[in-house]
């Protein structure tokens, strides 16, 4: 059966990670495209149904822009790559990640079934590619919405990047990325696709009729690394450990309280040592993102610390309520990151910067509402010291271990850091005895002596039972 709008490509080339909001929520940013072949036999158009095969579970959509080929394309440009573009239109890159096991990059199964590469229901001529408005839908519900200004790779340089090593045709198709907001969906489900206002490609989602798959060849598997990929980073059983009262908890206590809890509970090693806040007036609370850094070789740097480095990436990288803690090995000779880094950072929503080396233009940071903590100031950039290298590893910062993902509070004091499986814990005890020191310092100040108030023997206790239902003490 003939496609619609006559759509036959010899090719359907898509883009792996393309999008900001999506690399953010894979927590990786790519320097250059990287690619996946579709079948032409998984072209399908809108009122068509999408098949959950037998035996699997992990069904996604990806709402994305085809970029349609329009005239032949071979060692072009990439200001003159847009010549060779007949339209757009939307499309949906269907897959199921109970395969993604079996051919994980190529995708083979995973997205190259009958009807995964639904397109429609309209071609756009004439429009700004650079201002174009995806919207995905499932029952109804907006699940995806993004425009163009953030790809990270244009449709210039995809075409551009393609056509140095093979022929683009007239109706070949480049699936330029999805954005943040794929997930799961299940038979019975309806998911639409509209770029601009030019209709909406809708399929639904139907099960397989037969009970369960053929028993040759790779068999679907549904594993918590595939059931994390597949329903989107955030949405799986690995929650968010920071819920709003831990927060507000975290915030009201001092990081010397939190210091005696942690030490409660066996851990004695968690205060950063040797760092100080560049605005005392600002309390930080968030989940560490981690950033490496080496020792300085320079044919190391030449290679891999210009341009867009293990730094800049960490930074475009980083997710709303997440704190930068770079390892700087306690090195005082170079800054490690200066107020443009600090700034973009502070743009996607950081919660603030913790490093043990030193800090650039660090006059700037007392005009940013960013928690910053950094051993030194130093004008040098991190070259003269550092070859940045990697980032979410376990990092060493001011003596203490740093995980990605622990919990970081820091005060005018300095910075704690906290398992997460304790945050909850942790705060709600601390605040409880922030409420017993609050009784105690009053005490003492009119006049009280501390033996057996601090600590406090039973017969203060009862006093302060008393003081927190309001009567005397």
């Amino acid at each position: 059966m003939d496609h619609p709008l006559g759509l036959a490509p010899g090719k359907i080339i898509a883009v792996h990670l393309n999008y900001r909001g999506r690399a953010a929520e894979r927590g990786r940013l790519p320097s250059a495209p990287s690619y996946f072949l579709k079948p032409p036999s998984s072209l399908s158009w809108s009122g068509r149904p999408v098949v959950r095969p037998a035996g699997c579970e992990l069904l996604t959509f990806e709402g994305e822009i085809a970029v349609v080929i329009g005239r032949h394309a071979r060692c072009v440009p990439p200001e003159r790559a847009l010549e060779h573009v007949a339209g757009y239109t939307a499309a949906n890159d269907f897959g199921v990640y109970d395969f993604r096991h079996a051919d994980r990059g190529s995708n083979l199964r995973a997205k190259g079934q009958d009807g995964y590469t639904p397109v429609g229901p309209a071609i756009l001529t004439g429009v700004d590619p650079g201002a174009l408005r995806l919207r995905t839908y499932v029952n109804g519900e907006l699940a995806q919405e993004a425009d163009t200004g953030e790809l990270l790779f244009g449709f210039d340089l995809l075409i551009a990047d393609l056509s140095r090593y093979m022929t683009l045709e007239p109706g070949d198709l480049i699936l330029a990325g999805t954005p943040a907001g794929s997930t799961v969906v299940k038979p019975g489900d309806v998911v639409e696709v509209e770029l601009e206002d030019a209709g909406r490609l809708r399929n639904e989602v139907v099960a397989e009729p037969r009970a369960a798959p053929a028993a040759w060849g790779a068999q679907p598997r549904a594993d918590e690394e595939s059931r994390a990929a597949a329903f989107g980073r955030g949405r799986t059983a690995a929650p968010y450990p920071l819920d709003d009262p831990t927060i507000a908890a975290l915030r009201s206590v001092s990081t010397a309280t939190l210091s005696s809890q942690l030490r409660k509970r066996g851990i004695d090693h968690h205060f950063i040592e040797g760092v100080r806040p560049t605005r005392p007036d600002l309390r930080m609370v968030g989940l560490a993102r981690t950033l490496r850094y080496l020792p300085l070789r320079e044919d190391v740097f030449a290679e891999i610390g210009g341009g867009m480095n293990a730094q800049k990436r960490a930074v475009e990288e980083i997710r709303p309520g997440e704190v930068l803690v770079i390892e700087a090995r306690g090195e005082h000779g170079a800054g490690t990151l200066g107020d443009i880094l600090a700034m973009r950072a502070l743009r996607r929503g950081a919660a603030g910067v913790v490093t043990d080396g030193g800090l650039r233009d660090s006059p700037s940071f007392a005009e940013l509402d960013l928690p910053a903590y950094f051993a030194v100031p130093h004008a040098a950039v991190l070259g003269r010291r550092h070859v940045p290298v990697e980032s979410q590893v376990p990092v060493a910062c001011g003596g203490v271990l740093v995980m990605p993902g622990d919990v970081l509070v820091g005060d005018a004091e300095g910075v704690v850091v906290l398992p997460p499986a304790l945050a909850a814990e942790v705060a709600g005890a601390a605040a409880g005895q922030e409420d017993e020191e609050r009784f105690i310092y009053q005490r003492v100040a009119a006049g009280a002596s501390i033996d057996g108030l601090y600590p406090m023997n039973q017969s203060w206790r009862e006093s302060y039972r008393a003081w927190q239902q309001g009567g005397d003490a």
